[in-house]
């Protein structure tokens, strides 16, 4: 018989940026698949397929195929902050991806493991009026991901909210990824959460960095590099968008009826969970 195997599919996060080791990312799910069997077990096989800038429709056409020929016997899969950063986001489509992608590993009889995740805005120190939408954007990605958990009974880590995301030593100089220190928070308590199940038997990762943290320096250097090629890429995008919503964000502030974004997002949400079961009940007639 193999080793139990575990496939990790996602963005960024899950590829491990912001934690470097020996010249390659490690990150989160890596920490976690070292904690994860016995002194006496096999160690458990494990397979990131992750890739930096994903989003729900790379994990749907390219990482679920690549994950179900692998069958793992626990499969995470932590995805949507890049989807709320650009101009094609809709809430329908997402959860109609994530709805078949749980679905098709919960078929196969993998331990599905997910996360919702704080937002971009208020990770990048976003104006409010910038910040708003995008935090919007992430509730309704949460919102999904909590409900689409929960029917097919994942293992669901509230990675969203906490201390840890407010804590600037958790977090990488790009201010969206966390740094070692909060890489290793995440696996501690992803590996908590398996514990309580029974699928988690070796010790929990350690929280506390092996190595230290990015100098102010080295921190304003990816700025000023990397993270300035980031920005771009990012703005081609988002920004022309971005801005609109924000026009709307003040708007609707100065004539205090902020809170009717607020439904709005709440309906597109209920719609496009309603949308998924009546898929299921034509699909099941």
């Amino acid at each position: 018989m193999r080793p139990p195997r575990y496939v990790a599919l996602g963005d960024s996060l899950t590829e491990g940026v912001g934690d470097p080791v020996d010249g390659r990312w490690r990150g989160w799910a890596a920490l976690l698949a070292g904690s994860l069997a016995g002194e006496s077990e096999r160690p458990v096989e494990f397979r990131n397929l992750a890739v930096s800038g994903a989003q729900s429709r790379d994990v749907l056409e390219a990482q679920l195929p690549a994950g179900l020929a692998l069958r793992p016997d626990l499969v995470s899969v932590v995805i949507g902050v890049n989807d709320t950063l650009r101009c094609t986001f809709d809430i329908r489509a997402v959860a109609a991806r994530l709805d078949e992608v749980y679905g098709a590993f919960s078929a196969q009889g993998a331990v599905l493991l997910t996360a919702c995740l704080p937002d971009p805005g208020t990770m990048l120190g976003l104006p409010g009026a910038l910040a708003r939408p995008l935090a919007r954007r992430q509730r309704a990605v949460n919102a999904v991901v909590h409900a689409l958990s929960e029917r097919y009974g994942a293992l669901h880590l509230h990675a969203g909210e906490g201390d840890w995301i407010t804590d600037r030593a958790m977090w990488s100089a790009d201010r969206l990824h966390p740094g070692e220190r909060g890489h290793r928070q995440l696996a501690v308590r992803a590996h908590a959460l398996l514990a309580g199940h029974g699928l988690a038997r070796g010790p929990a990762p350690s929280a506390e960095p092996g190595s230290p943290a990015p100098t102010r320096s080295a921190s304003l250097w990816w700025l000023a590099t990397a993270g300035t090629g980031w920005v771009a890429r990012r703005s081609t995008d988002l920004l022309p968008q971005l801005l609109t919503l924000a026009a709307a964000e003040l708007r609707h502030r100065a004539r205090g009826t902020s809170a009717r974004l607020d439904l709005r997002a709440s309906a597109a949400v209920s719609a496009a969970l309603a949308a998924l079961s009546v898929t299921d009940r034509r699909e099941a007639a």
